[in-house]
């Protein structure tokens, strides 16, 4: 069981598919799972449109339960690039288009609030 600690990355092989994850079989003979969520970084709705059984995975140990079950992932087993500036000047950029858009959206529900208000003879206003 040394070859299963949490953080090591091996190869295994798929030999199980459910609606919630796949199970790998480790060199050592020892099974655990790759939930669903740690098959791929988009969304899976479906694993069988990601994994066959039989296929060879790269998977990281992400946990081992005292009861024994392992778990997996295979996205987090993947060699991570280095996010780039171009990515980082995109994130920044999205933020500040929600920004601009937040101040946007207040000033217009205070103008249509204003708007409401004078129509029905609300504050401020004489009849």
């Amino acid at each position: 069981m040394s070859a299963v600690e949490v953080g090591s990355k091996l190869e295994g092989k798929v030999t199980g598919i459910t609606n919630f994850g796949a199970f790998v079989e480790l060199p050592d003979g020892v099974t655990g799972l790759v939930h669903i969520s740690e098959i791929a970084d988009q969304y899976v709705k479906d694993v069988n449109d990601f994994l066959k059984v039989n296929d060879i995975v790269k998977v990281k140990v992400i946990n081992v339960e005292e009861n024994g079950k392992i778990g997996l992932s295979i996205k987090q087993a993947q060699d991570q690039k280095p996010k780039s500036r171009a990515s980082s000047r995109r994130r920044d950029n999205f933020e500040d288009k929600i920004s601009k858009f937040l101040r946007e959206s207040e000033d217009r529900l205070m103008s249509l609030k204003r708007q409401m208000d004078t129509k029905r003879g609300g504050r401020g206003s004489r009849r």
